[in-house]
């Protein structure tokens, strides 16, 4: 069995879709991480480096493994010279009023 054939299978399982819906944001940042990664030409070892962490930490959160904190991740921003932003979004509110967001700036120095 291929993997499309196998994932369009599992997607007809409201508890599989279910998971994936929730797994969501850490595969977005893992998607995130490693485009950025890739495109500067930086190592999974290089990134760890200066981000103060592991080459198995980078390779857990590029393959969507793990939960990465707040701190990691500013700290993977800043390795990235990237920005971090993280936002709430809440339904009820987004058609009253202009949504909120909270944002972590950081900039390589």
């Amino acid at each position: 069995m291929k993997l499309k054939q196998l994932v369009a299978e599992l997607e007809q399982s409201p508890e599989f879709r279910a998971a994936y819906q929730e797994s969501e944001p850490e595969h977005e940042i893992a998607r995130q991480i490693l485009r950025i990664r890739l495109e500067t030409g930086m190592t999974q070892k290089e990134l760890a480096a200066k981000a103060g962490t592991r080459q198995a930490v980078i390779s857990r959160l590029e393959n969507g493994v793990s939960h990465p904190s707040i701190s990691l991740l500013k700290r993977l921003a800043d390795a990235l010279g990237a920005k971090l932003n993280v936002q709430f979004e809440h339904p009820a509110l987004e058609q009253d009023v202009a949504p909120r967001t909270v944002v972590a700036k950081t900039q390589m120095v």
